[in-house]
């Protein structure tokens, strides 16, 4: 596992492209409230 793309933003938050999702940060369909 290649841990320097993981490490490229935030390495205690780190959210990886959920499917369906264009990203995992901005995820227009989910909402947290």
């Amino acid at each position: 596992m290649k841990r320097a793309g993981l490490l490229t933003r935030d390495s205690r938050k780190v959210e990886r492209k959920k499917p369906g999702l264009k990203k995992a940060r901005k995820a227009s369909q989910f909402s947290k409230r």
